[in-house]
């Protein structure tokens, strides 16, 4: 089926003033809403079809013209038609489905990275540079945007409609879903899975900037610490650093660089580090053994946070040499071994 591009604008623009349909204000959105409108139209279509011939029939084949059922021989020809045609169709709803799913779920690799936290009831922000929005999330028009969600306590769902953007945020489990924003303006943000009793009030705003503006209000939000900083200094109070120094006597692999690379196991198994992995890393130890390295890592399930492990997980990311981890090693290895003198007890 062919619109003409002047046509759907008018459709799109005259539904966005009556009410009866968000926005279009993603660059995602105009596809998503073309795939809607070919189901919505094949929908009519078939209905009015069935409900035509169903009409045509009963005329046709009412009792006054027909009180005797007559035998109505098979035509293979229109079965073959009433079979191929319906089947063309669901095949192109399937591959145009498809190519939407993984345009959808497939960031550009130069896309910003937001963390969303889900927890009965509100969402939480929190970008790489330290800043943190509860129930709302500001972000710049013209570049893409991921959002890596997970939930603190049961199922939620994160669902902006105006940038056909509803993603499942889901207990113990990183999901990402991305968009780009191409209209200034602030938009609805809910919560589409049941979640509890104020599942109503699981509410939020996007707020959509011109690049300045947002640069300006990064720079007028920032607590002082990014998250790599923050996982930094998580890092070293949690003692990680002291297996994970990069040393060649050290009880635990390198960390550094390890982001995005593929990491042998003790089992003989390859994996991916991402997100994902490192966070179940931290959380079940023993499940993530490296070649070459004893399972003597403890778990800190139950020890740190969410957002304690977005922290750690974006320093980890983020660390290229381990120089940093060995200096602050070995500072805390001179102030233990330091002798306490007169002046250092308080009277």
């Amino acid at each position: 089926m062919h619109i003409s591009p002047v046509l759907w604008q008018f459709l799109v623009k005259w539904l966005n003033a009556s009410a009866l349909f968000p926005r279009e204000a993603s660059t995602i959105a105009p596809y998503m809403d073309a795939l809607y409108f070919f189901l919505l139209a094949m929908t009519v279509v078939g209905m009015a079809l069935v409900g035509a011939l169903i009409l045509g029939f009963s005329i046709r084949y009412r009792k006054a013209r027909n009180p005797v059922a007559t035998q109505v021989e098979g035509s293979t020809l229109l079965e073959a038609t009433w079979t191929i045609i319906p089947l063309a169709l669901f095949l192109v709803c399937f591959v145009w489905g498809a190519l939407l799913y993984f345009r959808i779920y497939n960031p550009p690799t130069n896309a910003m990275n937001i963390y969303i936290v889900g927890k009965q009831w509100m969402w939480k922000a929190e970008h790489p540079g330290g800043q943190h929005e509860i129930n709302a999330l500001h972000v710049p028009i013209g570049r893409p945007v991921q959002l890596t969600m997970i939930s603190q306590d049961v199922f939620h769902s994160y669902s902006i409609p105006d940038f056909r953007v509803k993603r499942e945020v889901i207990p113990g489990r990183y999901t990402t879903v991305w968009f780009q924003a191409t209209d200034v303006g602030t938009y609805h943000l809910f919560c589409t899975q049941y979640c509890g009793t104020a599942h109503s009030a699981m509410i939020g705003e996007i707020t959509a900037m011109t690049p300045d503006d947002y640069d300006k209000w990064t720079r007028d939000s920032t607590s002082g610490m990014s998250l790599a900083q923050n996982g930094e200094r998580l890092f070293a109070s949690m003692g990680c650093n002291a297996c994970h120094s990069g040393n060649a006597a050290a009880r635990g692999p390198s960390l550094a660089g390890v982001y995005g690379s593929k990491l042998q196991l003790n089992d003989g198994s390859q994996v991916q580090v991402t997100d994902a992995y490192l966070r179940d890393a931290i959380l079940n130890p023993s499940q993530h053994i490296t070649a070459g390295y004893a399972p003597i890592m403890p778990t800190y399930q139950g020890q740190i946070s969410e957002d304690g492990l977005i922290d750690l997980v974006e320093y980890i990311k983020n660390m290229q040499t381990n120089y940093r981890v060995q200096q602050t090693l070995t500072t805390a290895q001179s102030n233990q071994a330091a002798p306490v003198t007169p002046e250092m007890v308080k009277p």
